[in-house]
C-alpha cells in the first residue's frame, strides 16, 4: 500500500504475516511487542532501506540474513546513556549495594544491555564501593551487533561532559575521565571494567531463565511490550532471582498490575527497585 506521500506503508495483516515468517525462519517473536512502537520502527526502517513493496521486504528478510541482521538492529530500542537516571543509581548504591556486599559472591543480569552504558555505569559503582571484584555481570540482548558495541566500550567523546554530570549526580566518587582514554574523538573505557562481565545474546521474548542472579537490571524495555510479553519476561525473571533478589524496573515500569507482583516487596517505589519475598 502506498500513503498520499508514495512511502509505502504495511497493513496490519502484511505486518503480522511479515512477523510470523520471521519467526520460523530466525526464531525472533516481534508478535509482543506494542503495536504503536513496532509499527512507528518498521515504517522508519522501510522509508530507510527504500523497500518497495511489502513482498521484496520479506524476500529481502528471509534471503539475506546481513540484511535481516540490520532490521533487527533498527526496529529495536537501543537508545540509552551512562548513568541514565542518576537518582536510581544512587539509589542502588544506598539501597542495594549493602546488601548485595553479604554475600561472597555477586551474580548480576543486565538484561537488553543494548550498547554497554548502563553496564559500565553499573561496574563503575560496584568498582568504586568495593563490589566488582566479587561481582560477575552477564550482559545481555538480542541483538549481536549492539553487543559487539558494549564489548568494545568506546563512545563519542562529545558525551562525555553529558556523562560526567550524570556520574556526580549519581553519587560518584571519583573524576569520571579516570575511567577511559580519550583518542580520535572517543572515550575507550578502561578493559577492567569488563574483566567480570559475560557478554552473550539472549531474547526476552522467547528465551528461558539460564542461571540465577542476586540482582537483575532491566531498564525501559517492558516498555515496549505487550501485556502478555511483559508477564512473561516478568516470571522470567522471577525463576531467575532467588528469594531476597533485587529486581530493578526503568522509572516507567512496574509490576503492579503484574500477576507476579505479590512475590516482590518494593524497595524505592520511585526507582522502581524491587525485592523478590516468596
Amino acid at each position: 500500500m502506498k500513503a498520499g506521500n508514495g512511502k509505502m506503508v504495511l497493513e496490519d495483516d502484511q505486518i503480522e504475516d511479515l512477523f510470523v515468517s520471521v519467526k520460523r525462519r530466525y526464531g525472533y517473536d516481534f508478535t509482543g511487542y506494542s503495536e504503536a512502537s513496532i509499527k512507528r520502527r518498521l515504517q522508519k526502517f522501510i522509508e530507510t532501506s527504500e523497500i518497495q513493496s511489502a513482498g521484496a521486504l520479506r524476500n529481502h528478510l528471509l534471503q539475506d540474513e546481513t540484511f535481516f541482521r540490520f532490521f533487527l538492529d533498527e526496529i529495536t530500542v537501543n537508545v540509552t546513556e551512562m548513568f541514565r537516571d542518576p537518582l536510581f543509581f544512587a539509589s542502588l548504591k544506598k539501597n542495594v549495594f549493602p546488601l548485595l556486599n553479604t554475600y561472597p559472591f555477586i551474580k548480576i543480569w543486565d538484561a537488553g544491555c543494548a550498547s554497554g552504558e548502563e553496564l559500565y555505569s553499573l561496574a563503575i559503582f560496584l568498582d568504586e564501593d568495593g563490589l566488582y571484584g566479587k561481582s560477575r555481570i552477564y550482559a545481555t540482548d538480542i541483538s549481536q551487533r549492539v553487543l559487539d558495541k558494549a564489548m568494545d566500550g568506546i563512545y563519542p567523546i562529545d558525551l562525555m561532559k553529558e556523562y560526567t554530570g550524570n556520574y556526580i549526580h549519581a553519587g560518584g566518587k571519583r573524576s569520571f575521565s579516570e575511567y577511559y582514554t580519550a583518542m580520535y574523538g572517543n572515550a575507550i573505557f578502561h578493559s577492567s571494567l569488563k574483566k567480570n562481565v559475560m557478554f552473550s545474546a539472549h531474547n526476552l521474548a522467547v528465551d528461558e531463565s539460564f542461571n540465577e542472579f542476586n540482582l537483575i537490571v532491566c531498564r525501559n524495555v517492558l516498555i515496549y511490550f505487550k501485556r502478555q510479553l511483559q508477564e512473561r519476561v516478568i516470571e522470567l525473571f522471577l525463576k531467575s532471582l532467588p528469594v531476597f533478589g533485587f529486581l530493578a524496573l526503568g522509572n516507567k515500569e512496574t509490576l503492579s498490575f503484574s500477576s507476579f507482583k505479590n512475590h516482590f516487596e518494593e524497595i524505592d517505589r520511585l526507582q522502581k527497585i524491587y525485592r523478590r519475598i516468596n
